[in-house]
């Protein structure tokens, strides 16, 4: 009678173990009246490294596709699988980190980073490239699913603006490097560089959070509730079908959208891939109208303003990213080298990093976040409308329109997340947020896949302008759902 509740205390007693495991800081920097800053600045390290990885990935395509002899529909898999795993894992993540602790979670998640860059440096073939990257991401969940509150748990309540701030800095200063550090690295060194430039990195963030981190449970003993009482909270069952029907149906559509970009399947597996793309976004919605702690939670999602906000944040990231992988193939077949396609790409992501955090202030005060957006959204139309009719520009060229529509994006974005967490109650911020966070990365992974497929059917020239007017019509969609 006793065994059914031998596997309950085994989970207890690991749970236990991995608690007690996570070590203090040394008591002279615990006793620092100023420690939480060195804490958020070993979170601006994951911060910095996630996005530096997001943008420096898209300038080692072209070397991809000469070194393994494929195509450009499977390349891009080497961003779309970091992608898919990263929307997967991001809401398990943070819930296993708050049963084990977030400074244990967030120092694996640099364990596994660095140790799958180097496996993807050392890649001999495509398909172990995008099986280091699907790791990659693991590590990446891992540590984007406690920054935040790493940092709310590391300062004190005055500064915690400032030090989510300083943090979003960092992401944007990794966004802004990565086009020109991925053009020298390919230029002059390899692209096999540009994932091992992450190693040192995450060593460093292993050692800087090890030190200088706080620990999740101070008392290295958290209180848990009775089993009998957790039992009774039918709202603490993890959504798992969700969770399934959530990365079928997206990897689904990415895969049916990269054998129509030229993957090597044949017609009956892109029309079932198709089929179950429809099918799992189906059970999907179902799933989530019946579960007591859906993933994508149907009141939250329905919710006019929280609904619309939804959609403008997967807008503006499809109009970040799209424009990071067409952009080199584009300049590439102009002859252009990548290095200097990597500096003039280098304006769309500087730009938005210099306006997410300090070029809101340069607008009128009285301007509320949705005026913000509609004037971020639009400049961000204008900017990609000019890219697209200009005549051959090269590199010097597209650096005006590149920078326009960066700015309008850092202006777009932040407000627009103010809004929606605005919007969301208090008591599902958390939720809010992994919802924020997972339509970000489907709008990232469409942004990947959606130049792919206009340059396989129409050309590099032909297909990036097609596209980029696509996206200043997207560009004003936005500007339109902002007007809520």
């Amino acid at each position: 009678m006793a065994e059914p509740a031998l596997a309950p205390r085994l989970l207890d007693t690991l749970q236990d173990a991995l608690q007690r495991a996570e070590r203090p800081r040394p008591r002279a920097v615990a006793r620092w009246p100023h420690a939480h800053w060195p804490a958020v600045g070993t979170v601006c390290l994951g911060a910095f490294l996630g996005q530096l990885t997001a943008s420096v990935t898209s300038l080692v395509f072209p070397a991809l596709e000469q070194r393994f002899d494929a195509g450009f529909a499977a390349v891009e898999w080497v961003s779309l699988s970091y992608l898919l795993v990263l929307v997967a894992l991001l809401a398990p993540v943070g819930r296993l980190s708050d049963l084990v602790g977030r400074k244990t979670m967030y120092l694996g998640g640099f364990a596994v980073f660095a140790a799958a860059s180097l496996g993807a440096g050392l890649a001999g073939s495509l398909a172990v490239l995008v099986a280091c990257r699907a790791v990659q991401a693991v590590g990446g969940a891992m540590m984007q699913a406690n920054s935040v509150a790493l940092v709310a748990r590391g300062v004190p309540e005055r500064a915690m603006r400032t030090a989510l701030g300083i943090q979003a800095a960092a992401q944007a200063l990794g966004l802004a490097l990565g086009p020109t550090l991925g053009g020298l690295l390919v230029t002059h060194a390899s692209w096999r560089w540009a994932f091992w430039v992450n190693v040192p990195i995450g060593v460093l963030g292993i050692l800087a959070g090890w030190f200088l981190l706080p620990r999740t449970f101070p008392d290295g003993r958290p209180a848990r509730p009775a089993r009998s009482a957790r039992s009774k909270d039918a709202g603490g069952r993890f959504d798992l079908a969700g969770l399934l029907l959530l990365a079928g149906a997206s990897t689904a559509l990415l895969l049916a959208l990269s054998a129509a970009s030229g993957l090597p399947l044949p017609g009956w597996a892109v029309a079932a891939l198709a089929v179950l793309a429809v099918l799992a976004a189906a059970g999907l919605v179902r799933q989530e109208r019946r579960a007591d702690r859906p993933i994508v939670p149907p009141g939250l999602v329905n919710t006019p303003g929280i609904r619309a906000g939804l959609v403008v944040a997967l807008i503006g990231y499809l109009l970040l990213f799209c424009p990071l992988v067409l952009e080199p193939v584009v300049l590439a077949g102009r002859g252009v080298p990548a290095a200097t396609a990597g500096v003039a790409i280098t304006a769309l992501p500087a730009a938005f990093a210099l306006a997410a955090t300090v070029g809101g202030g340069l607008l009128p005060r009285g301007w509320s976040d949705a005026v913000r957006c509609r004037a971020g959204a639009l400049l961000a139309a204008a900017g990609l409308l000019v890219l697209a009719v200009l005549p051959a520009p090269g590199a010097g060229a597209a650096v005006g329109p590149l920078l326009a529509a960066g700015y309008g994006l850092g202006l777009l974005l932040p407000a627009n997340n103010a809004l929606v967490m605005r919007a969301i109650p208090a008591q599902s911020s958390a939720v809010g947020g992994g919802l924020v966070n997972m339509v970000r990365s489907l709008g990232t992974a469409l942004g990947t896949a959606l130049p792919v497929l206009a340059v396989h059917l129409a050309g590099a020239a032909s297909g990036g302008r097609a596209v980029l007017l696509l996206l200043a019509a997207v560009a004003v969609l936005a500007a339109r759902l902002s007007a809520r």
